[in-house]
């Protein structure tokens, strides 16, 4: 489970996620990440993510089993993004046929493709070593 600081809950930032963010899209899922400057600005540092799997994707049993996964795998990458971030992830259809690991391989892929040109989150201990 995602702690509450890390949910993506308001249409505003969803939207301001989709419409700003870089987009990079795989075989099951397609992910938008943006900064939030107004976050930043208010001083909270948190990354959010939020997902959209539409009635597309296949019955409700089917929705629910493919957003636990995804919400699964973001939990263990929010360490790598960047401070402010938000994220929305955004299934296809093959993602209902998908194992966990191709949902997983797939989110990797396009995290890294968009955090390619965004800064990233340095550890705790401010070494300055990139968190992994």
């Amino acid at each position: 489970m995602l702690p509450a600081d890390h949910r993506l809950t308001r249409p505003e930032q969803f939207r301001h996620a989709i419409k700003a963010g870089r987009r990079s899209g795989a075989r099951t899922l397609v992910t938008h990440l943006a900064l939030d400057d107004a976050a930043a600005a208010a001083g909270s540092t948190e990354p959010r993510v939020g997902f959209v799997v539409s009635k597309a994707v296949g019955t409700a049993v089917v929705r629910n089993k493919v957003k636990r996964r995804l919400r699964h795998a973001a939990r263990e990458r929010t360490a790598l993004l960047p401070d402010a971030a938000l994220l929305v992830v955004r299934a296809h259809p093959a993602a209902a046929e998908a194992s966990y690991e191709e949902l997983v391989t797939d989110l990797d892929r396009c995290l890294d493709r968009s955090l390619g040109a965004a800064p990233r989150r340095r550890d705790a201990a401010g070494s300055g070593q990139v968190a992994q």
